[in-house]
């Protein structure tokens, strides 16, 4: 699938060890698993506003992980508690986030679609379509500036790739050369709304070509091939050539958000990408390659659904935050006298 608009010589392909495979498996289960005490947790009412879960697309942060160093930036979606949870942000802080309590991530006041951590270097999800888009190549941009050999990872649906931003943060970033890995992470629905009907140009790789920027289209339910695109394109822009463009093609096995019920896709279409489930892709290869045994995954297991459960039983106990807070982390004229 993997199709190269670069003429470029491309990295050799990576070797995968007995740490990726497993470090793959325990961040995509802890995804999985956290995403589905969420949803848990919003038909108990526990959440509430808009919650977009990441089961389905797990191997997405899986290959982010390994290919990428902690230095490295990273901003996206809504569609964003798997990439934070890879990222290293913890499952504690995050559920609380989600519980609207004040020991989360953002002190309560994110809630599911806005995490962010200055120590991971995540520059959180974004609830308004594109806007993260510009945001990540200005980010790029302070790279550059400082001279630095990190990049920004700057990720958008394939909803958003029709938003004009990108179009101008492209051409920015191709005229300045900046570090900035674009990945549309394309599931196919921009809500609702089939790619096919958005636009007639359905392979979005292809919107990097008329800025002469290196684009692939990569398999999304396969963590080597996330991994292996990853670092093709993190050692081209390291080397100061400029952004890369990278569509993976994955796919959500639950509707937009969790009250949208998706019923605008046939049973046969959620059977076919079932069959490509990529926690259970990997767990088989695991067992395949004799990498790890059924018992040393099951202890992996264990510890995961540990995790969640003391993750739940946090934000539960947690307590939400005073009203007092309502003044705090804001702009007003109160805190800054100076603003009329």
């Amino acid at each position: 699938m993997s199709t190269v608009t670069s003429t470029k010589k491309k990295t050799k392909k990576a070797e995968y060890t007995k740490e990726m495979y497993m470090q793959w498996f325990k961040i995509m289960l802890r995804i999985r698993r956290f995403e589905e005490r969420t949803l848990m947790a919003y038909g108990q009412q526990k959440v509430r506003g808009f919650c977009h879960v990441y089961i389905g697309q797990e191997a997405i942060a899986g290959g982010l992980v390994s290919a990428l160093t902690s230095e490295d930036k990273i901003v996206t979606a809504y569609r964003q508690h798997g990439i934070a949870l890879a990222r290293g942000m913890d499952s504690k802080s995050c559920m609380a986030e989600l519980f609207g309590k004040e020991t989360g991530c953002v002190k309560g006041k994110g809630g599911s679609m806005h995490f962010f951590s200055k120590e991971h270097n995540y520059f959180g999800g974004n609830g308004i379509v594109g806007a993260q888009i510009p945001i990540g190549t200005g980010i790029a941009f302070a790279e550059k500036y400082r001279g630095t050999k990190n990049l920004c990872v700057t990720m958008f649906g394939d909803g958003a790739a029709r938003q004009g931003a990108l179009y101008e943060s492209f051409n920015m970033a191709e005229t300045w050369d900046l570090p900035v890995l674009y990945i549309c992470e394309n599931n196919g629905y921009a809500m609702g709304t089939s790619v096919e009907r958005t636009s007639r140009a359905t392979e979005i790789y292809k919107m990097g070509m008329p800025f002469d920027m290196p684009s692939e289209q990569v398999d999304g339910m396969s963590p080597e091939k996330v991994h292996d695109a990853l670092t093709r394109a993190a050692d081209y822009i390291r080397s100061g050539q400029g952004p890369y463009f990278l569509e993976i093609k994955t796919y959500r096995y639950k509707g937009h958000s969790v009250s949208d019920p998706a019923k605008y896709r046939t049973k046969e279409e959620l059977a076919h990408y079932k069959n490509l489930d990529p926690v259970k892709s990997v767990e088989a290869t695991i067992l395949e390659k004799k990498i790890a045994t059924e018992d040393e995954l099951k202890e992996i297991k264990t510890q995961v659904k540990a995790e969640m459960e003391a993750a739940v039983q946090f934000a539960e106990e947690s307590n939400y935050p005073p009203s007092s807070e309502l003044y705090t982390d804001n702009y007003t004229q109160e805190n800054y006298p100076f603003i009329k």
